[in-house]
């Protein structure tokens, strides 16, 4: 996890926040509260390559699926690494793990996120990476 104690630490920890809303979002399995932390024309693709263009086509496909999700156990986001592209956008490498009893998978996620004119970082481009065991 970055850790720093420089004038961007507020942001990091501001990112720490936005993607641990991420996680507390998806084990509420919480469309809402999910769709608030995007920019209204980001860019997500998900683990399976489903590429969603803008705010109205991320809700559509997160009120069909998240609600319906059908695992049942825990989920964690963990911010791995930032890298700050500049002050106000910045690359997170996110490690996303579900435990279910007697199974395992993980993710990693990759969210470009930029700050608004008001001080919150909101999702911007995200690609969402099934980790295959070998």
């Amino acid at each position: 996890m970055t850790t720093e104690t420089t004038p961007r630490a507020a942001d990091v920890e501001a990112i720490r926040r936005l993607v641990a809303t991420v996680e507390h979002s998806q084990r509420n399995k919480d469309p809402e509260e999910f769709l608030g932390l995007f920019h209204p024309d980001a860019l997500w693709t998900t683990a399976h390559g489903k590429v969603l263009l803008g705010l109205d086509a991320i809700a559509e496909f997160t009120r069909e699926v998240l609600p319906a999700a059908d695992w049942d156990g825990e989920v964690t986001y963990e911010v791995v690494h930032t890298l700050f592209i500049r002050p106000d956008v910045a690359a997170v490498k996110v490690r996303q793990r579900y435990l279910a009893p007697g199974e395992e998978s993980e993710g990693a996620p990759l969210y470009v996120v930029a700050k608004q004119d008001d001080g919150r970082w909101l999702l911007t481009a995200c690609q969402n990476t099934a980790v295959i065991a070998r």
